[in-house]
């Protein structure tokens, strides 16, 4: 059995959803199908998502309602009305938007994530009735009746290990399954989503709890290419990763694949394969687990950089002598729910790289009054920072990855504020300033790929 996932641009229109039914019905294998909400049809549109979004700010603020419930239900009236549908279909999206608009719900992060829920609830609705409608086998997939539960953490769910055994029960149906992504339940029923682009997580929770064969993702790229082609003109395909090493890009920017769809899929050693829609003939990008992974022939596999990152410097002259300090500075982020991405040290300092989004001014303020209470000598912060991955399983039997990375750097005249290589050597963090998050990967991809 395969668990097929495919993305907001492989669904944006009737166009798009027929090429995906067409793969999906050229295999008999593709069995649950995991679908997003509508993405861009070209550069300027919007996402449903972003639609839905707004519709809920709309109700939030008590205007502009009207326009935007009509901008979500004329995307899905126009893709039924393409793909010969009746009007059932969209008077039961437009029931189902209206029926949440007037949920009664204890905040605002609660009612946003019902109402972006309802991008991929409707559109999986949506394809299974066009399946059914050229006579296929096809059902859509209640999350709650499958057994999709997750943490009450609304925008960034975590999913419940119970869900497993649930959802492993889809195996035992034999017809087209289209699961919506993206979201699943709390304990309590409300609705609850994964962060932004989840539906790779939901697709990676079904392949595992299924024990599927292998994990196809469609999207819009022949393959993972070794940096982001809208920084890189032509860049080098890249026909096989390890987990290990597309967990580091994932987490780093790489947006092909969420950085959580491969945690479920990992602990299976469940192959992902990487598709384009556009062009299903094409092997794709595979994803494997290390020891299946050949010997590889490069040094470097993946160059990766993101921002919105903060660092907190701590000096402290004698600190490496303190027992317990460390761990003083890190109970001080575990109060305030921060958790922290890398931590470069020396024998006198320890810096806390942590994203921005997670450490809000006013927490800030307080982890920062904390550490100075913990007799510091100095504790300084620096903003608007970004990190970038060199990542390669090949780096480990090659002399002189860092040296050539750093030289790079030097001559497109980027500051390295910190480097940090972990024990496995699988991948090295470059600290700098976010003006130089893209020249970074400019200069890396030249110095290992040109």
């Amino acid at each position: 059995m395969k668990v097929v996932k495919f993305g907001g641009s492989s669904l944006a229109d009737a166009k798009q959803i027929k090429k995906v039914c067409s793969i999906i019905l050229s295999d008999s294998q593709r069995r649950i199908v995991v679908v997003s909400a509508p993405g861009k049809r070209y550069d300027t549109d919007t996402k449903v998502t972003d639609l839905l979004i707004r519709l809920a700010k709309a109700c939030q603020e008590g205007s502009g309602v009207e326009a935007a419930l009509e901008a979500v239900l004329e995307r899905y009236a126009g893709i039924a009305k393409d793909l010969n549908l009746g009007r059932e279909i969209v008077c039961t999206i437009k029931n189902d938007l209206i029926s949440r608009m007037h949920t009664n719900c204890r905040n605002y992060e609660m009612f946003e994530d019902l109402m972006k829920a309802a991008g991929e609830d409707n559109s999986a609705k949506l394809i299974a009735c066009y399946l059914q409608s050229i006579g296929e086998n096809a059902e859509y997939i209640d999350p709650k009746e499958a057994g999709m539960f997750l943490s009450s953490e609304f925008g960034n769910a975590q999913v419940l290990p119970h869900s497993y055994e649930l959802l492993a029960k889809l195996a035992e149906r034999q017809t087209i399954m289209i699961f919506p992504g993206f979201f699943g339940y709390a304990e309590d029923g409300s609705v609850v989503t994964f962060s932004r682009g989840g539906s790779d997580v939901t697709g990676g929770v079904l392949a595992a709890a299924v024990n599927a064969d292998v994990y196809e993702n469609f999207t819009d790229v022949d393959f993972v290419y070794a940096a982001n082609p809208k920084l890189i003109d032509n860049p080098f395909p890249i026909p096989l990763f390890t987990y290990e090493e597309m967990r580091e890009l994932s987490y780093a920017g790489f947006s092909v694949l969420h950085e959580e769809a491969l945690a479920p899929v990992y602990q299976k050693g469940i192959p992902v394969n990487i598709r384009n829609t556009n062009n299903p003939d094409a092997p794709g990008t595979f994803i494997v687990p290390d020891k299946k992974a050949p010997k590889p022939t490069l040094p470097v596999a993946g160059i990766a950089a993101d921002t919105g990152f903060l660092t907190i410097h701590i000096y402290k002259y004698m600190m490496n002598r303190l027992i317990g300090y460390a761990r003083k500075l890190l109970s001080v982020l575990e109060e305030e729910e921060v958790s922290f991405e890398h931590m470069p040290s020396g024998i006198d300092s320890i810096s806390l790289i942590i994203r921005e989004k997670n450490c809000p001014p006013e927490k800030l303020a307080r982890i920062l009054k904390k550490y100075e209470q913990l007799d510091a000598d100095s504790v300084t912060v620096d903003q608007d920072q970004a990190i970038v991955m060199l990542v390669g399983r090949g780096m480990t039997k090659t002399v002189g990855v860092a040296t050539r990375a750093t030289a790079a750097f030097a001559k497109a005249n980027i500051n390295i504020r910190m480097i940090n290589q972990g024990s496995s050597e699988v991948s090295i963090m470059f600290g700098v300033e976010a003006k130089d998050a893209k020249p970074s990967v400019v200069a890396l991809y030249n110095e290992f790929f040109n």
